[in-house]
């Protein structure tokens, strides 16, 4: 199946960048996330932004190469649903965890956001070994985060 690359790339990035944006709006680091207890094995603030940057365009780009790599329009779609559903799981997590103030609901959250990258990077790979590949530093940096939100829960729960 021919397909143009400058279309989806650009829609790769944009939404790379509304969920960023989206992701970052919702993210408050006030005095409420500096008043939780955290491992001492906390990534230093700088490194969340910096790795999150590198995650969305690593991950813009697995998508736009497992959509070229689909044999057929029904797996293309397919791509670009997982994607979709990804993102909102994304945004779900930060907006349980910093606005409802809620890590125990983001932590729940965080195996369905978990399993929806695992989907991804298997889904990819069967069609683009390079596109699964490219999202494994995003499963990576989501099993750091999902072992420090289970460590901020047990460290200042109960929440609510």
């Amino acid at each position: 199946m021919s397909r143009s690359w400058i279309l989806p790339v650009i829609v790769a990035a944009i939404a790379a960048i509304v969920i960023a944006v989206l992701g970052g709006t919702i993210t408050q680091l006030g005095p409420w996330y500096e008043g939780l207890s955290k491992p001492e094995w906390t990534p230093p603030r700088p490194a969340f932004p910096l790795v999150w940057t590198i995650i969305f365009m690593l991950a813009a780009f697995a998508g736009v190469t497992a959509w070229r790599a689909a044999p057929n329009t029904r797996v293309a779609d397919t791509v670009v649903g997982l994607f979709a559903l990804n993102g909102f799981l994304n945004i779900l997590w930060s907006f349980l965890f910093f606005r409802l103030q809620r890590p125990d609901w983001a932590f729940a959250e965080l195996v369905f956001l978990w399993v929806s990258i695992a989907v991804l990077v298997a889904y990819c790979g069967r069609y683009s070994r390079f596109a699964g590949l490219l999202l494994v530093p995003y499963l990576a940096w989501v099993s750091v985060a999902g072992a420090l939100n289970w460590q901020v829960v047990q460290l200042n729960g109960p929440f609510g």
